[in-house]
């Protein structure tokens, strides 16, 4: 795909604008203007490890200084009632960003921006594939081990255009019409991996003492895409009449549609020795990879609200959407398509309804009542594209009808208090199961859930300290008999799941029955003139009932926080924050393992701002971030030996923790009336341990010896000077 050249076009244009009216003299009394530019420089230490963490997004992961550069020319001419603001942020660096308004007031409007992000994985590929990135990576295999190869930063940018404009009529009837196009290129963490024999692959034979029968390899996944959006709308007001209608398209464009990587027919054996692969697993690791396909949707909407009565109003919301993939196979680089079928064809259509009524009979009673319909409907044609020895499947349909229903009722009891009541149902119809698909991975369906919701909540308005609100709410879901899918033929109605479905089947928390409880709580004080707090905690219990005591159980979620801020004088404030939040999970699977996963989160902040003198404001805070994530594993009785010799030898997962701290300090003098001097220090801490890529200082091998780098603990200094000046 052919990078798009309007976007930088754009760019120039507006900066040649902006520099333009920087320079241009000083207009008449009734015009107020204002220029500024900022230029500076900026550093940081350490090597590339080091910025791993901090250089994420902000450009300093691969350098580590960059010049600055920022303008802001703001315009407003009262007597036409003309209004015109250009700024541009960090123009020479990596993520720059340019915007413009102008607009007449009561008449029209026009903006437009262009911006650049950029990501760089943390993580670093020691590798010794040949066109990483690419369609075709070759992979291969490092004969000098682990750590011989060469380093590879897999980094994505992002290049966005948006233009918007907006035209009033007649005070009554407004047009908005914006469009956004963004290119995005490079290349994201990616991999295969085949452990042979499977029933999807009968000619793949497993592994022996010299020939593996299972590979993993690491293969970066290549971006190179454009995603375009449209958007039109046209709103009339007048009276008790508000409606509006209009569309919405995406159009999304992908250069590369499928990834074939280059496998040898040798790689790792179990002792880490290359060894040849055993038969059939090279041409499945060299299998083509379908990526992002070309896609585009549209949707169509009308929305309105109509005041009966000077305290009810009625309102409603329809909604017709088409989504499409219609990518030829052949041109995304994919074989082995049915007889006579060129591209999927795939067709989604989504229609929405919505109707709703809020009243107040009462000075003190509100009424709420709404009704929303979505019938999604998958119109993609049925054709059989897998074959699994003398077996053959088709694709599924994946229709569905949601409908949910909303009744509340809110009551002020007093000037400080008041109460809101509320049920909701939400049900789902899934459609009937496509018989001549497959199904693998699920023990068991469901066509219908239904969801009770009822909440509760008590809201204390402001008075002189204290303000605050007490929220509950529980949600029982439920649904349909249980279906034993059988691939090819439809799936068996169950009317007894604990004798019609096997011992070891897992059930999906989305489809399981779910009891939901949830408490909210929140408060304001003013301690007094200079103290305030702000005080926050949620608990919430989920609790799943299946027929088998495998898969999710249960999970809870745990959170509170508390902020401050207090006036030291006039001139000097601190502030703080503390918070802990942790969500844990309890589940089982067949085999006898049983496991809580707990994640833990931890932050604690500390701030100050002050100004010592009408020309100096200073500032500082320090801030603390623990994240941990727990495995506690056992087995209950039915364990095999071997399974609890392996848990007892290595004590199961180790924890997963994210440390990081930072302490950052800001200063500004105004040299003059015009010019400032601005400077920040940042000093960045983290440790991140990960057993996923590297336990105990050992990284996970891939089968050719790549292997994935993090520097476990990172250390890096920033500082930022800046001098600003600014005149009318």
């Amino acid at each position: 795909m052919k990078k798009c050249d309007g976007a930088a076009t754009m760019a120039r244009g507006v900066l040649g604008t902006a520099l333009a009216a920087l320079l241009l003299p000083a207009a008449a009394a009734d015009v107020v203007t204002e220029r500024s530019v900022s230029v500076g420089g900026a550093a940081a230490t350490g090597d590339q490890g080091d910025r791993a963490q901090f250089g994420q997004y902000n450009g300093y992961s691969a350098r580590n200084s960059a010049a600055l550069l920022d303008f802001d020319y703001y315009r407003r001419d009262d007597r036409q009632g003309l209004l015109m603001h250009l700024q541009g942020l960090d123009l020479l660096g990596e993520t720059r960003e340019l915007d413009l308004l102008w607009k007449k007031q009561g008449d029209w409007q026009f903006s437009a921006g262009y911006r650049e992000f950029v990501r760089v994985d943390p993580y670093r590929l020691d590798t010794g594939m040949q066109a990483s990135g690419s369609a075709n990576p070759q992979v291969v295999r490092l004969a000098g081990g682990p750590g011989s190869g060469s380093k590879r930063d897999l980094e994505t940018e992002r290049k966005r255009l948006e233009l918007g404009f907006s035209k009033w009529f007649a005070h009554s009837l407004q047009f908005d019409f914006s469009v956004t196009s963004e290119n995005k290129d490079g290349e994201q963490m990616f991999g295969r991996g085949m452990n042979c024999p499977s029933p999807t692959a009968p000619g793949c034979a497993f592994t022996t003492g010299i020939s593996p029968g299972w590979a993993v390899l690491a293969l970066p996944r290549p971006v190179d895409a454009n995603h375009t959006q449209v958007e039109a709308k046209l709103t009339f007001a007048r009276d008790r009449l508000r409606i509006n209608g209009g569309y919405y398209g995406s159009f999304f464009n992908a250069a590369t549609g499928a990834l074939e990587p280059d496998v040898p027919a040798s790689l790792n054996n179990a002792v880490g020795d290359p060894g040849p692969l055993n038969t059939g697993l090279q041409p499945l690791l060299n299998q083509p990879i379908a990526l992002w396909p070309d896609n585009e949707s549209h949707q169509f909407h009308v929305a309105g609200l109509y005041s009966l009565t000077p305290t009810t109003q009625a309102r409603f919301k329809l909604g017709h959407a088409l989504a499409s993939q219609a990518e030829r196979f052949a041109v995304a680089g994919l074989g082995d398509a049915p007889a006579g079928v060129t591209n999927l064809a795939g067709k989604v259509k989504t229609t929405t309804v919505v109707a709703g009524v809020n009243s107040r009979p009462q000075r003190r009673l509100s009424l709420l009542a709404e009704l929303k319909l979505e019938d999604k409907d998958d119109d993609t044609p049925l054709e059989t594209y897998n074959v699994e020895g003398d077996a053959s499947y088709t694709n599924r349909n994946y229709s569905r009808t949601r409908l949910r229903g909303k009744l509340q009722a809110a009551y002020r009891f007093s000037s400080e208090y008041r109460g809101v009541l509320a049920i909701e149902r939400d049900a789902i119809d899934r459609d009937n199961f496509t018989a001549t698909s497959a199904v693998s991975g699920v023990s068991a369906l469901r066509s219908q859930t239904h969801e009770m919701i009822y909440r509760a909540e008590l809201q204390r308005r402001m008075s002189a300290q204290v303000s605050g609100a007490l929220k509950y709410e529980a949600r029982r879901r439920g649904g349909s008999n249980w279906l034993r899918p059988n691939s090819g033929v439809g799936v068996t109605d169950v009317d007894d799941a604990e004798t019609g479905l096997p011992a070891t089947a897992v059930f999906a928390p989305t489809l399981a029955d779910r009891k939901r409880d949830q408490v909210k709580l929140s408060a304001n004080w003013q301690a007094s003139d200079d103290l305030a707090l702000q005080f926050a905690a949620h608990y919430g219990l989920d609790r799943y009932d299946t027929p088998t005591e495998l898969g999710l159980r249960h999970a809870r979620t745990r959170f509170v926080s508390v902020d401050w801020s207090y006036a030291l004088s006039r001139r000097t404030n601190l502030t703080g924050y503390a918070s802990y939040g942790s969500q844990a999970l309890m589940q089982a699977r067949p085999e006898a393992y049983i496991m809580a996963f707990d994640n833990t989160t931890t932050t604690l902040g500390l701030g100050f701002t002050a100004s010592p003198t009408g020309k100096l404001d200073i500032g500082g805070s320090l801030a603390m971030i623990e994240d941990r994530s727990a495995y506690d594993q056992t087995l209950d009785a039915s364990a095999s030996a071997n399974a609890a010799t392996l848990l007892a030898a290595t004590g199961g997962l180790p924890d997963i923790v994210f440390r990081r701290i930072e302490l950052k300090l800001t200063g500004s003098y105004d040299v003059s009336k015009a010019s400032r001097l601005s400077a920040e220090l940042i000093h960045l801490r983290t440790e991140y341990d990960d057993w996923a890529y590297a336990f105990d200082g050992t990284p996970f091998l891939y089968s050719d010896n790549t292997t994935v780098i993090q520097q476990a603990g990172q250390s890096v200094s920033f500082l930022v000077l800046r001098y600003t000046y600014r005149w009318h």
